[in-house]
């Protein structure tokens, strides 16, 4: 199963969900132009919870996606990972780097976008 990403955008807060693998080739790309093909985001939420396989371009790709998303003045959250997702983040060492939630902890960061949304430029 390649990767399949699922986008929802509201306002300032893009939430991607990601199904599949997240390894060198083709998924790579469509990962990083998932992200940084957004308009104009404030908060980006990568739902990790349907990925069953990450290698080291995978990780490379998140380490990457932090980098850019910092240097836009865009919050970069994983959520969810999965088992495996979050046992290679721990071996590496990119939980340290990369800024990693639960489902709640998203909910909340959603919440609070939503309650800053300017009714005046909506």
């Amino acid at each position: 199963m390649s990767l399949c990403i699922k986008s929802e955008q509201t306002s300032d807060v893009a939430v991607l969900q990601c199904l599949g693998r997240i390894v060198r080739g083709e998924s790579l790309r469509l990962l990083r132009d998932a992200v940084t093909h957004l308009m104009q985001p404030r908060v980006v939420v990568l739902d990790l919870s349907g990925v069953q396989m990450l290698d080291g371009g995978g990780l490379g790709m998140l380490v990457f996606l932090r980098c850019w998303t910092l240097d836009h003045g865009i919050r970069l959250t994983l959520v969810n990972p999965s088992d495996f997702v979050l046992e290679m983040l721990e071996r590496t060492g990119l939980t340290r780097v990369l800024h990693i939630s639960s489902v709640d902890d998203a909910v909340h960061v959603l919440c609070n976008a939503a309650e800053n949304v300017n009714p005046a430029v909506v």
